[in-house]
């Protein structure tokens, strides 16, 4: 910059105040610039609480995302295990059933081939016999039962009605009361010796077929154990990598505004040395020329007052593309990380409208049961949300202490016996009594648990 305070002392007046004015207004034109950087500051200190922000967001979807891996990872697991425990049972059953199915057709091809004629069944002749045969009834395995009912015209009174296996139920004239009742009882004879000539186990084929049918049900199920991991690893990786995807464009983002930044505040650092070194020259023309008026003086002083001080933000680091450290939920246990069910929101919404409602009719119940019973439910609403509510969290989830459920089962059951106990229609029954008692059992099986789950090493559920 030219050093214009070495002018000669002949310069005229008007030249000087010019070049007076010319120095002043510089000064002002710096400082109007300069007066930019408060705000600036303002907004780049807003602008790192957002990107701080923006980290934050993405380590809690990563940290939900794995949560939610974690969660399904251990449904499934239990899931599978639960069906390979069963599959004893269900071995035993798939056999009850082969069996009962076998045992059911071999009592249909004994009634099948046990033929309606006239010598088997007292008062039925071989005219009724082909009266019968005629309406498709030939066998024992062709009708099911007889029963009396009303004639299809209305008129006559009742009649006994053949229901036949396969069809409607028809009536044969010549079969009454007399002839229906040894009619049923031949059937129901011959499926009684079908039954009993029937098997009473499995072949040793059908067996073992059934055995290879659960076995490789077995293996299959032990092979999809196996991959639940590999596949909930494989979906920790995805996520991860998504999450350092995000990262690396937040920090790319960040180090583009960053720079951004730095380049602004350069400018101001080079406005505000501009501005030191023309009000340096504006006090040596002053030194040189000397006060030039009322006016200069007013100018002057407006122009070299002191500069605002700003806070500074100190050049912030430049993110790195790696993310930061996640919570990591691949070494936990399995039984630990996972969230209560919403299921609980039932037992919390009904405490919640019995402390407000009451408990039964609270019309017709007393005063110390409608006071005792909302007190009641609002102190297991009060434990159930805090209990609740922290461990839906994916940072700090868990399941309930054992013995909860126990806890508010006997809590409910409790306030129903009150109920019961203070409406006459019910106190002099035994439900309340009942309910009384169940209560109780409930309640000391539940802080049994909880105790049990507040040592050392106690398990829950």
């Amino acid at each position: 910059m030219t050093d214009r305070t070495t002018l000669p002392r002949e310069t005229s007046p008007a030249e000087t105040r010019a070049e007076r004015r010319r120095l002043v207004e510089s000064v002002r034109a710096r400082r109007r610039l300069l007066a930019e950087r408060g705000p600036f500051e303002v907004a780049d200190r807003r602008r790192l609480d957002r990107e701080a922000r923006a980290r934050d967001r993405a380590e809690a979807r990563h940290g939900k995302e794995l949560q939610r891996i974690h969660e399904k990872q251990v449904r499934h697991e239990r899931s599978l295990t639960r069906s390979l425990d069963g599959l004893d049972g269900k071995r035993e059953s798939r056999e009850r059933k082969a069996l009962a199915v076998l045992r059911r057709e071999s009592v249909e091809r004994a009634l099948q081939g046990t033929r309606l004629t006239a010598s088997q069944v007292n008062g039925i002749g071989n005219g009724l016999v082909r009266d019968l045969a005629a309406q498709g009834v030939r066998t024992a395995a062709d009708f099911q039962r007889v029963s009396w009912g009303k004639a299809p015209n209305g008129k006559g009174g009742e009649i006994l009605y053949i229901h036949r296996t396969r069809g409607r139920k028809v009536h044969v004239n010549g079969i009454g009361e007399h002839r229906g009742r040894p009619l049923a009882e031949w059937q129901r004879q011959a499926r009684a010796r079908a039954e009993a000539r029937a098997p009473q186990e499995l072949p040793a084929d059908q067996r073992h077929r059934i055995a290879e049918i659960i076995e490789e049900e077995r293996v299959r199920l032990q092979a999809e154990l196996e991959e639940v991991p590999r596949t909930a690893e494989t979906a920790r990786a995805e996520a991860r990598q998504r999450y350092e995807e995000e990262v690396e464009r937040l920090a790319a983002t960040e180090r583009e505004a960053a720079d951004e930044a730095a380049r602004r505040r350069a400018e101001f650092d080079r406005m505000a040395e501009d501005l030191l070194a023309l009000q340096a020259e504006l006090g040596a023309h002053v030194d040189l020329f000397g006060d030039l008026g009322l006016r200069d003086r007013h100018a002057r002083s407006r122009a070299l007052r002191p500069l605002p001080a700003v806070a500074v933000i100190p050049a912030p680091r430049t993110p790195e593309p790696a993310p930061r450290p996640a919570v990591d939920l691949t070494k936990r246990d399995t039984t630990p990380g996972v969230r209560p069910s919403l299921g609980w929101l039932v037992p919390i919404c009904f405490f919640g409208l019995t402390a407000v409602l009451g408990p039964g009719d609270d019309a017709a119940a007393p005063l110390w049961l409608r006071i005792t019973g909302r007190l009641a439910a609002l102190a297991v609403l009060a434990e159930l949300l805090r209990l609740w509510i922290p461990r839906r969290r994916w940072r700090t989830a868990s399941p309930l202490p054992s013995g909860t459920g126990l806890l508010a089962t006997a809590v409910f059951l409790g306030l129903s016996s009150a109920s019961m106990f203070a409406d006459p229609e019910y106190a002099a029954g035994g439900a309340p009594w009942a309910l009384a008692v169940g209560s109780v059992v409930l309640l000391v099986g539940g802080a049994a648990c909880r105790a049990g789950s507040g040592k050392p090493g106690g398990a829950s559920d």
